[in-house]
């Protein structure tokens, strides 16, 4: 498996991921958001987390705008899997890759810390590892991560199974508790909890690797 992770300027997390898909055996290529390609052979594009651009405007919206995000879009629309985690999720909002979009946290403050999440569905690339029901513990660490989305996308959200994870204990005042949510073909999934900082036992636990054996033996199996 090739991943292509992002960086634009104020990304912090990609570093982080890169390896994370490497101690997964994936081959990872960093990506500048100027370029305007992804790597030939490319199976997952992954957007990290951080504050891209600072975060003005809104988190996320001037990065949907970068040139690399018009091939991500491209590479997506042609059923190719991509991963935005924290940053990386409001970017895929803001892109229109997913649904609805994250708002400032209800306390108003910025969250970090680990928190319990459930897992809502095993149907995806990226879920596969686990069972409906499994509880994991990772980090959040974000300002803007209270997701927010109609009456009528919630409804799809549950009626197409497309909730990834929920948080057991909501930090943020995310609507219906959603912690990570898949695009409708299930290849597009944007999470606000950091999966790559909980994948070596020295970061405190390696609930998180589960996600990138997951995407290994999904991409092995295709």
């Amino acid at each position: 498996m090739k991943a292509a992770v992002i960086t634009f300027p104020g990304s912090n997390c990609d570093r982080d991921l890169a390896i994370a898909f490497a101690r997964a055996g994936a081959e990872v290529a960093r990506v500048w958001h100027k370029d305007t390609d992804l790597p030939r052979g490319t199976d997952i594009v992954a957007i990290p987390g951080g504050f891209s651009f600072g975060d003005y405007l809104r988190c996320g919206a001037i990065a949907a705008q970068s040139p690399i995000a018009t091939a991500i879009k491209a590479f997506a629309g042609r059923g190719g899997h991509v991963l935005g985690i924290c940053n990386g999720f409001q970017v895929l909002t803001e892109s229109g890759l997913l649904p609805g979009a994250l708002m400032r946290n209800a306390g108003l403050k910025f969250v970090c810390k680990h928190v319990d999440l459930r897992v809502e569905t095993a149907d995806s690339a990226y879920t596969r590892g686990w069972a409906k029901g499994d509880m994991l513990r990772i980090p959040v660490a974000h300002h803007d991560g209270n997701y927010t989305i109609d009456a009528e996308g919630l409804a799809r959200l549950r009626g197409e199974d497309r909730i990834a994870f929920r948080y057991a204990d909501n930090p943020n005042g995310a609507m219906d508790d959603i912690a990570g949510i898949l695009s409708p073909n299930r290849r597009v999934l944007g999470m606000m909890p950091h999966p790559e900082r909980m994948v070596e036992a020295p970061q405190g636990g390696t609930d998180g690797s589960v996600l990138f054996r997951s995407l290994m033996t999904a991409m092995a199996l295709a």
